[in-house]
């Protein structure tokens, strides 16, 4: 069993990190989940949790395949489909024969899908801008430094940052 001075050496090594580290980024990500919760609310009678991880797929990495979608939700091709089939209806995304093959699909955001995301992610916004702006500027730019080597870690790419939203580690 290791000690914490081995932990903590290991850490800094980029091995394993220690309890301490994990539970501060746990508090951290359950304050975000909040966020990430409160900013559904505003879309929860128009779409799924899942729903809405499609379009900021879309949104967020431009126009995909079924492929892409089923590997990015962790389910297989035919649920994908289902959920994109009800994106369609409700008029979000738009599913066309892709021009260098017609057998498959290109899926795309229609305008009403670009808002829906643009309204959420004003609501993440916004609470996220209230959790910062009391803090002093030197450790608002930590916490800042901080996520953003923890996204980078994680696989979140740079061009994602804007919709980085309920994103599991497979779709990247």
């Amino acid at each position: 069993m290791l000690g914490v001075a081995t932990s903590r050496r290991a850490a800094a090594d980029g091995g394993e990190a220690f309890p301490g580290e994990v539970e501060a980024v746990l508090r951290a990500s359950r304050a975000l989940v909040g966020i990430a919760a409160k900013s559904l609310a505003a879309v929860e009678d128009i779409v799924t949790v899942p729903q809405l991880r499609v379009l900021v797929m879309v949104a967020t990495r431009g126009p995909l395949n079924l492929a892409a979608v089923a590997t990015g939700l962790d389910v297989n091709p035919s649920s994908a489909s289902r959920i994109c089939d009800r994106l369609v209806k409700a008029g979000l995304l738009n599913r066309e024969p892709a021009p260098q093959d017609r057998r498959h699909v290109v899926l795309t955001l229609t305008p009403s899908g670009r808002r829906l995301v643009a309204k959420v992610d004003r609501h993440r916004r916004t609470a996220v801008e209230r959790v910062l702006r009391p803090m002093e500027a030197a450790p608002r730019r930590a916490v800042v430094e901080a996520f953003a080597l923890f996204a980078s870690a994680a696989g979140e790419p740079d061009d994602a940052a804007e919709h980085g939203l309920l994103w599991p580690s497979s779709a990247r």
